[in-house]
């Protein structure tokens, strides 16, 4: 299904609180600009306040490793929006990090959405997952087992916990070129691609799906994909 942001320019859901982990990132900080232009309440959280600080967005800083600061940071949030990179000192951090926010969520009533990778999308109906067919080197695989990780578990959660998982097109990052187009398509676990075979979508134009997912949930409890 292809959507167009003008279908959702207004915001007729409220306001809301939310807080996206990771918010200075090149898909968290995308989808806090996209939040903040919508008028929510929006807290950026990172390790530091980026140079160009985004109108409308608070930020905090520090370690979502330490398990105090975490807490604080998604108290009082409707909605937190996970979009944590595991490079650095944060690899093989990020699962325990997940798995104490969903606890938080189930706690304390916010919908948890996710950032996860495209590894575990199948490459056509009935196929092989990416993550099973793929050849990558050790840091992207990690970065797919991570996502196949968040994936399961979410699927496993009790009911209690409202969350939603977003893959992004095969091809998505900084380093990626990418236009903006306004709009963007939809599946649930097929890799989708245009005619040229190309997966791709940018950060502005995943955002405007995340904040679509938000304000008028579709994907209660489930996984969707967004594209070009």
């Amino acid at each position: 299904m292809l959507f167009h942001a003008a279908v959702f320019d207004n915001n007729e859901w409220g306001t809301m609180k939310i807080t996206v982990l990771g918010g200075t990132g090149y898909g968290g900080a995308a989808v806090a600009a996209e939040a903040a232009k919508r008028g929510h309440e929006v807290t950026a959280v990172a390790r530091r306040a980026p140079e160009q600080p985004l109108d409308g967005v608070a930020y905090l800083t520090g370690s979502l490793q330490d398990a105090d600061f975490r807490a604080q940071a998604v108290a009082g949030a409707d909605v937190v929006f996970e979009a944590l990179s595991p490079r650095g000192d944060m690899v093989g951090q990020v699962e325990a990090i997940f798995d104490d926010l969903a606890r938080l969520a189930a706690e304390n009533g916010f919908r948890l959405g996710v950032l996860g990778g495209a590894g575990s999308l199948l490459v056509a109906e009935g196929g092989p997952r990416i993550i099973d067919v793929a050849n990558p080197p050790a840091d992207v695989l990690a970065e797919m087992q991570l996502g196949v990780y968040k994936l399961e578990a979410f699927r496993a959660a009790a009911e209690g916990l409202d969350w939603f998982y977003v893959s992004p097109a095969a091809e998505f990052g900084s380093w990626v070129p990418s236009t903006v187009t306004g709009s963007y398509r939809t599946s649930d676990d097929i890799l989708l691609s245009d005619e040229n075979g190309k997966s791709e979508i940018s950060a502005a134009d995943l955002a405007l799906a995340v904040l679509d997912e938000i304000e008028e949930p579709r994907h209660t409890r489930r996984r969707f994909h967004v594209a070009h």
